[in-house]
């Protein structure tokens, strides 16, 4: 017999019933508020197109690497799951059958959060309402499948149900864009925009680093392998995302590191790096070269700028090798902050102008490094708990280690960062109910009043995204 999905109205919340109280009078300030998706990385194409989705299997397991990272860590092959491989291809498989095996495996998601937005948009979005297993999969599959053929469970659909007032994708500077200029040209109420990620022509450890300078160098129609012209295409490239409505771009580098070279030096380098295979050490040294002049250009510009690292990216080299980037195979490191970011904050950390939003997998640095960065120079806001945080207990414990150093107003809100659509309320829940939880602890111990916890709802749950964001 299968047994009963539910989606407590009180989950969540703390289990004093003084506190869980003050966080659900909380929720109701902002459980509807519009969701702002400032960072994230779905698939422009959904929108532009407007296509009903396949499958379940094609929609909520193939792009989710938090679902099908736990079923490879319990020997469970990406080729029998269907996932694309580096060269696009993928094995055939019965999309029914690899749900059937995610169904019998539901069970290892039990306690993460993965499980929480799954059986969210089960039972909030299809409005299924026994618990996924073996015995209920096809049931699941039927279900989800005629839905999905439904014009109310296309994307731009979906997209309005979910209250979502702006979501953006994030594109390598050598993207056409051309999805999203079907979107603006489409005439939907929509706002679906951009987000500039140059990691494929600044890092030349990226697989195809020349090959991505000269295709750059044939979409802007200078030579990116002077640096004075692959600086200006760089120029070139973010105004026009800008005009296709971005705000940010976003910088995913193995490290914080960043170097203010003279233009001698940085000629100097340039050179190295494009010529031959350059060393760990001039490519670590271009890339945080790189980011201070990707901080220059935001000065100019307008752009906020994202710094994401600390991941050791694509650590499972077999994996790499046969299916690519974005696997599930991401290990965190590690970071340093004070001593990287210093050269950067030199020479902009006063500008108010400036806006860096700061991110980290490593959770040792919220006090000590980032909380008090964040809380003294103008430039810089701290991202939400970000990936393998991205839980309940991540997010209580970057606002514990962060708001009294940091304050709140230093803080950039929240962003789901999923590749996965249908979650993406489902992580705004949990979100904005953590949130609650917080503040509430704060005030049933007196150290706010409820009235401030009430402002700080709403700024956290909407506010802080949207200005961080200039959306």
């Amino acid at each position: 017999m299968s047994q009963t999905l539910v989606m407590r109205p009180e989950r969540l919340f703390p289990a004093s019933a003084p506190e869980r109280a003050i966080a659900q009078r909380l929720f109701k300030l902002v459980e509807n508020l519009p969701i702002i998706s400032p960072h994230g990385h779905t698939d422009p194409q959904w929108f532009a197109q407007n296509a009903n989705f396949a499958n379940p299997t094609e929609l909520l397991i193939q792009p989710d690497h938090y679902v099908y990272r736990m079923l490879y860590s319990q020997g469970h092959s990406l080729e029998v799951l269907g996932i694309p491989r580096a060269d696009g291809s993928a094995a055939e498989v019965d999309p029914r059958e690899v749900w059937r095996l995610f169904a019998e495996n539901f069970y290892l998601f039990r306690g993460t959060p993965s499980a929480y937005w799954l059986n969210y948009v089960f039972n909030q979005v299809f409005g299924l309402e026994c618990r996924l297993s073996a015995a209920t999969a096809d049931h699941y599959y039927d279900t989800i499948n005629a839905a999905l053929a439904t014009d109310g469970f296309k994307p731009r659909a979906l997209f309005e149900r979910y209250n979502i007032e702006v979501l953006a994708t994030t594109e390598s500077p050598l993207d056409t864009l051309e999805h999203h200029q079907t979107i603006l040209d489409s005439g939907w109420g929509g706002r679906v925009i951009t987000a500039f990620r140059p990691d494929p022509v600044l890092d030349p450890a990226y697989e195809g680093f020349r090959q991505n300078l000269q295709q750059l160098s044939e979409i802007t129609g200078l030579d990116c392998f002077n640096y004075a012209q692959y600086l200006e295409a760089l120029r070139q490239r973010r105004s026009f995302f800008a005009r296709m409505g971005a705000t940010s771009t976003d910088h995913g580098h193995p490290t914080a590191r960043t170097e203010d070279l003279s233009p001698v030096q940085a000629e100097q380098l340039f050179g190295r790096v494009t010529t031959g295979s350059p060393s760990e050490q001039d490519a670590e040294l271009f890339r945080a070269h790189m980011l201070v002049q990707m901080a220059a250009m935001s000065l100019e510009d307008g752009l906020v700028m994202q710094i994401h690292p600390g991941a050791y990216r694509n650590h499972n080299a077999q994996i790499f090798g046969r299916y690519g980037r974005d696997k599930g195979a991401d290990i965190p490191m590690s970071t340093d902050y004070v001593d990287a970011l210093k050269p950067l904050l030199d020479r902009f950390g006063n500008e108010s102008k400036l806006s860096i939003i700061l991110f980290t997998l490593d959770e040792t640095v919220y006090s000590r490094e980032l909380a008090p960065l964040v809380g003294h120079y103008p430039t810089l806001k701290l991202g939400p708990s970000w990936w393998f945080h991205d839980s309940p207990e991540g997010m209580l414990r970057i606002r514990r280690a962060t708001h009294e150093v940091a304050g709140f107003y230093n803080m950039a809100g929240f962003n789901d960062d999923t590749r996965a659509f249908l979650s993406i309320p489902a992580r705004h829940d949990m979100a904005r109910r953590m949130d609650c939880v917080h503040l509430a602890e704060l005030v049933a111990s007196h150290r706010l009043e409820e009235d401030e916890a009430a402002e700080l709802a709403v700024d956290l749950a909407y506010n802080l995204a949207k200005a961080a964001y200039k959306l």
